[in-house]
């Protein structure tokens, strides 16, 4: 049944739910759009309203060929709404579903893109906070890529930060999908632009294995996991495609790619991925043992060790929607409940004016060092030799060094 949102649209059909709201098909003055219309509850939140209005400028200003564009925001009675460009396609969440997994070069292919856009958000001070393949868009409509893929636009810019108000939730609660939460979020610390880089490499690690890196079970075991746990080796890729998983996905945040520097380096790989067919690859068991609830804000039913991880239905008896949208809040894990059986996770902070590690500057100056490292060490090993053949010739002759090759004496 259609609906009027504002004056200038209106919403025909109903393309999917989500725990923030419902994506409709809709009619502007300039054709056909997307419309996500926010839930009552929170249209109904004035100080989230406001929140809403301010974040306007910024989602209006993005414009980027791997971004879903923000054409407005409506805020009308009861109605907020996020108008968007309507892509003709699939979701990356529903594809993978099918495929289960996806051939290395087509799945780079398409992490490369969302880096692209996410590099073009990151430049604009937006931070995505819940990139996830429910959250990627396909467009069938555009040009076959690398592997067969089709373009990548990222959507639902915004939707976290208006959910994550500071009325609604408090610094003590963690906003955003279990199996793509960086462990810094997990600990309580702030978001930034290095968040986005980590949930974009659990992306291409599920893309390319069939699933996350720390999933599985319930969802404050994912979040332990993500603290606490090293990432395991996925076999059968390069080895620079898996050296540069394993430093998006490192526990400190300024040891990760900025999102520009990923997308090059990712498509820097693709030439060695042609033709390479997906991955052979058992998913892990889920942990059977019980888990500390975390208090989930949110009731939902415990999941099994088949179901897709990071499923947490968001409305009591439910099964996980259409849109398979897992955005939760949950409290943060205590010190104590994260301990134990950590492995790798100390955070390394980077010295003022030090290189980024990964960059162009942090690779020459690294080359810089072992090349010294290698002169001094041949100078050394010159030197010991010239020692060793002066002793070997001392005890040729049977003479002290002071009097070999001297003059006699006079009478």
């Amino acid at each position: 049944m259609a609906r009027k949102i504002g004056s200038r649209y209106t919403a025909n059909q109903i393309l999917g739910r989500g725990s923030a709201g419902t994506v409709w098909l809709g009619e502007g003055p300039e054709g056909p759009v997307a419309i996500k219309l926010l839930r009552e509850d929170l249209a109904s939140d004035q100080e989230l309203v406001g929140r809403f209005v301010q974040e306007r400028t910024a989602l209006l200003g993005l414009d980027h060929p791997n971004v879903v564009a923000v054409r407005d925001l409506v805020v009308d009675g009861n109605d907020l709404a996020l108008v968007m460009d309507l892509v003709r396609g699939t979701d990356l969440r529903t594809r993978l579903d099918r495929e289960r997994r996806l051939a290395p070069e087509a799945a780079v292919a398409i992490v490369a893109d969302v880096a692209d856009g996410l590099a073009a958000a990151h430049a604009a001070g937006v931070v995505h906070r819940d990139v996830k393949p429910e959250n990627v868009l396909l467009d069938m409509q555009g040009p076959l890529g690398p592997g067969g893929a089709h373009p990548a636009l990222l959507t639902d810019f915004g939707v976290a930060k208006l959910i994550d108000s500071p009325r609604r939730t408090r610094a003590t609660k963690i906003i955003g999908t279990p199996d793509y939460l960086a462990p810094e979020l997990v600990e309580g610390l702030p978001p930034t632009a290095a968040v986005d880089i980590y949930a974009l490499a659990t992306v291409l690690y599920e893309l390319l294995a069939g699933f996350t890196p720390f999933g599985g079970g319930h969802p404050g075991a994912v979040l332990r996991r993500h603290v606490t746990e090293t990432v395991v080796p996925l076999p059968g890729i390069t080895d620079e495609l898996w050296q540069l998983i394993v430093q998006c996905l490192a526990k400190a945040p300024a040891s990760r790619l900025r999102a520009s520097e990923l997308a090059a380096r990712l498509r820097e790989q693709v030439p060695m991925l042609t033709g390479m067919p997906p991955l052979d690859v058992d998913e892990p068991d889920a942990e059977p043992a019980e888990e500390p609830s975390y208090d989930a804000v949110v009731p939902g039913e415990r999941a099994t060790a088949r179901e897709r991880r990071g499923s947490v239905p968001l409305v009591p008896g439910a099964k996980p929607d259409s849109n398979r949208d897992t955005h939760t809040s949950m409290r943060v894990p205590a010190p104590d409940e994260l301990a134990g059986g950590a492995r790798g996770t100390a955070r390394a902070p980077r010295a003022a004016g030090a290189p980024r590690p990964g960059s162009a500057r942090h690779r020459a100056q690294t080359r810089r060092r072992r090349l010294v490292l290698g002169a001094v060490t041949a100078a050394l090993l010159a030197v010991v030799g010239v020692g060793a053949w002066l002793a070997t010739s001392d005890a040729d002759d049977g003479q002290p060094p002071a009097t070999r090759n001297s003059a006699p004496a006079s009478p």
